[in-house]
């Protein structure tokens, strides 16, 4: 379905926006200048129930090699001031100035984190299960100085140490399909944000998951139903990238994602207390999912959406 990648676990491309006439932007001079806190790496010790989310961890730790080359590259784009948060984003978080931390679920290795200082975030908090993704995020911060603190924990077991801390949380890019219990999901986010606070996912649009990707125009997948409910075995990224990885003499650790209906986000964000203000669906897409798909097809139909909810 949606590949975990390089932000967010979706795309891994890295943008330079002049966002100066619609967000105040702090660069990383301006971070340090409003007392910057050493990072920090929490390793939180996870007692996985659930099979299924400890291969997905074991999967991730493997696919993270993918991106081990690209670490010097994203620390040279964010000291030029590039951002990885694509423009329908960037336009529907408007101005961050006024956020003291944002936390990101899912945040990878780190790169949309970061990107979220250049938007006038003081102090970015970065959730994942993969340890190897949270040791690049490491390298990035090291290297820039940047207000950014790492925690390695299942997101469902976020450490209670940072409730009513966030003004705003952000996920998405590919992040909810990889989520086993999604009204969990939704009660974390809840606990985690202030009063007043944020829900921010810029996420693939579950339809994507009926589509056959090999098509030349959106044609239904064999076997495939936008309701399935069942977890199901990823077969394309990061599956490519742990066999790829994973030692011959071993078996690959399977990653197992779960197709959420957008119905299924929406009355899991309301039931855990959220009021829903924004649901916006995009013809874009955020990685080029169905190549041989012509663009005047795919502006046809949705491939992403957002949502922006809040805690009262």
């Amino acid at each position: 379905m949606l590949p975990e990648g390089k932000n967010g676990k979706g795309t891994d491309s890295l943008a330079s926006h002049d966002v100066t006439s619609t967000c105040a932007v702090a660069t990383f001079e301006a971070v340090r200048r409003i007392g910057l806190r050493p990072y920090t790496t929490h390793v939180i010790n996870m007692n996985h129930t659930n099979d299924r989310v400890a291969s997905n961890e074991a999967a991730w730790d493997r696919a993270a090699q993918t991106y081990a080359d690209e670490v010097e590259r994203d620390i040279t784009a964010l000291q030029s001031g590039a951002i990885s948060l694509l423009p329908e984003e960037v336009r529907l978080l408007g101005d961050l100035s006024d956020v003291e931390l944002a936390i990101h679920l899912q945040c990878s290795h780190g790169l949309d984190a970061l990107s979220l200082l250049h938007l006038g975030v003081q102090r970015v908090v970065g959730v994942d299960i993969s340890a190897a993704m949270l040791t690049q995020a490491r390298q990035k911060t090291e290297a820039l100085g940047a207000n950014a603190e790492w925690v390695h924990s299942a997101v469902l077991s976020t450490p209670r140490s940072l409730n009513g801390t966030a003004d705003l949380v952000y996920t998405g890019k590919g992040a909810l399909p990889w989520m086993d219990d999604l009204t969990a999901w939704a009660h974390v986010v809840a606990r985690l944000l202030k009063p007043g606070g944020r829900l921010f996912v810029y996420e693939g649009h579950p339809l994507t998951w009926v589509w056959d990707e090999d098509a030349s125009r959106h044609r239904l997948r064999d076997g495939r139903s936008y309701f399935d409910a069942e977890a199901q075995a990823n077969t394309g990224f990061p599956a490519a990238a742990v066999e790829r990885y994973t030692p011959s003499s071993e078996a690959p650790p399977t990653a197992w994602e779960w197709p959420w209906t957008l119905g299924q986000v929406v009355t899991a964000t309301a039931q855990a207390g959220l009021r829903v203000e924004h649901l916006e669906e995009h013809p874009v897409h955020f990685w080029d999912h169905f190549p041989n798909i012509p663009a005047a097809e795919m502006q046809r139909l949705p491939h992403t959406y957002t949502l922006i909810a809040r805690k009262a």
